[in-house]
């Protein structure tokens, strides 16, 4: 409305016609901002779950992930008029939530008709606690198309997400979609049922039990506390092998639970980006279990971008040894491991690296690899790779045959720890040098 026609409606406006007017610009303004900051579906990102106002929201925080691994062997199709109900376990809680999904190894679209995010009623358990089942969306649509090589974010739903807690993250395909992204060594029971079940909350059709997780590689959650993540990157130890199924005993596991408990800690949430075989220089094979992206290569998709990252814990080069038992230069991994460094610190982000950890008694020892190994963690523990370094040899080794895990941290094949072992190496961390950021390089 022009000044002209202000004026024509009464007058000159009085003191009191500016106050009001100028009252309902401030009341214009609030309700424009209090518009750009509901999430996609018209609530408010940090509200309660039965629609109350709740606390300012913060930052996106990771509090669960898994890498994309390999193919899935032996489906060429995927899973199509399947509900896949994939069982996680939170190291962070929020109080809204949003999820990744990934077709990355995939060579045709893959469409998901219908995803879900729910609190489990129990731990390990397909059915939803009462009043938390939350349909997601993509770009406000119902459905979403993962191309080929590509993945997604949902849009955010308020849940109330609690620390140390099972959620259920279902999606149903309705057509067939090709090789199935997924991530072999859970760890964890997740559920199949037939047809579209996303929103079942009872969890009886999920009559069929899988050991994997599929599509799904992240979920991030926001809230007054979601101040950041630790990523821990490397091999079957950091993904957990023979870990005790069901439990959440893997070493990032016993880490968060530190995080969440010890005083003084950084109340981060931890992302657990182990591959089974994974190495640091060399990829594995798409259409192998055990393998995947190098670290070198998946540094960016898997740690540098995700929500929220301050810091990274790198475990890694056995399977460097193992794999290619002609690359016997310590300085060759160590240049690698350098390289995480660099590549860290330009976003900001702190780097903890670990020492090897001792093999001896499995079938893949040989003194000459051990040799290598024990060269790399010494420049390891001198500072010439990592500025800081958590010493997992030190933590698991025997210490009347250093070149053995000790006997109570053996899980029996003399390389992967015990779910004692896993939790040594978590109390191997010092959770002070998880804080703050790394000065970027300049």
């Amino acid at each position: 409305m022009s000044t002209r026609g202000v004026l024509s409606f009464g007058g000159l406006l009085s003191a009191r016609g500016v106050r009001a007017l100028s009252a309902g610009l401030v009341a214009l303004v609030a309700l424009i901002a209090a518009v750009v900051l509901l999430g996609p579906d018209g609530d408010s990102a940090g509200g309660t779950e039965d629609g109350r106002p709740g606390p300012a929201a913060d930052r996106w925080t990771g509090t669960w992930s898994a890498a994309a691994a390999a193919v899935e062997p032996g489906n060429v199709d995927g899973y199509a008029g399947t509900s896949i109900r994939n069982v996680v376990h939170t190291s962070i809680g929020g109080t809204s939530a949003r999820i990744q999904l990934s077709n990355l190894l995939g060579t045709r679209p893959l469409a998901i008709r219908h995803a879900s995010i729910a609190r489990a009623a129990a731990p390990g358990t397909p059915a939803a606690a009462p009043g938390t089942m939350r349909r997601l969306t993509f770009s406000g649509r119902p459905g979403v198309t993962v191309p080929a090589g590509g993945g997604v974010t949902s849009d955010p739903v308020r849940l109330t997400v609690p620390p140390a807690a099972d959620l259920l993250v279902t999606t149903y395909s309705p057509a067939p979609s090709g090789p199935v992204t997924y991530h072999p060594h859970a760890r964890q029971t997740s559920y199949l049922a037939r047809g579209d079940r996303a929103a079942d909350t009872t969890g009886a059709d999920y009559t069929k039990k899988v050991t994997s997780w599929r599509y799904l590689t992240g979920v991030d959650v926001r809230g007054p506390h979601t101040d950041g993540a630790v990523a821990a990157i490397g091999d079957s130890i950091t993904d957990g092998s023979t870990s005790t199924p069901d439990t959440n005993h893997r070493w990032p596991d016993f880490l968060a639970a530190r995080l969440r408990t010890e005083p003084g800690a950084p109340r981060y949430g931890v992302l657990n980006q182990g591959i089974s075989g994974n190495r640091l220089l060399t990829d594995g094979s798409r259409w192998s279990v055990s393998g995947g992206p190098s670290v070198l290569s998946r540094l960016e998709r898997d740690v540098l971008s995700r929500a929220g990252v301050r810091s990274v814990i790198v475990e890694i080069g056995l399977n460097d040894l193992f794999k290619s038992p002609r690359r016997l230069d310590p300085e060759e991994l160590a240049d690698g491991m350098r390289e995480i460094v660099r590549r860290a610190r330009a976003r900001g982000i702190q780097v903890t690296g670990s020492t090897l950890t001792p093999f001896g008694g499995h079938r893949g020892y040989r003194a000459e690899l051990d040799s290598v190994r024990q060269a790399l963690n010494a420049k390891i523990r001198a500072g010439e790779v990592f500025e800081r370094y958590a010493d997992f040899d030190k933590a698991l080794r025997d210490p009347g045959n250093p070149l053995r895990l000790r006997p109570a941290y053996d899980s029996g094949d003399h390389l992967h720890p015990s779910d004692a072992g896993y939790r040594a190496m978590a109390e191997a961390v010092n959770l002070r040098q998880l804080k703050g950021r790394a000065p970027a390089a300049s």
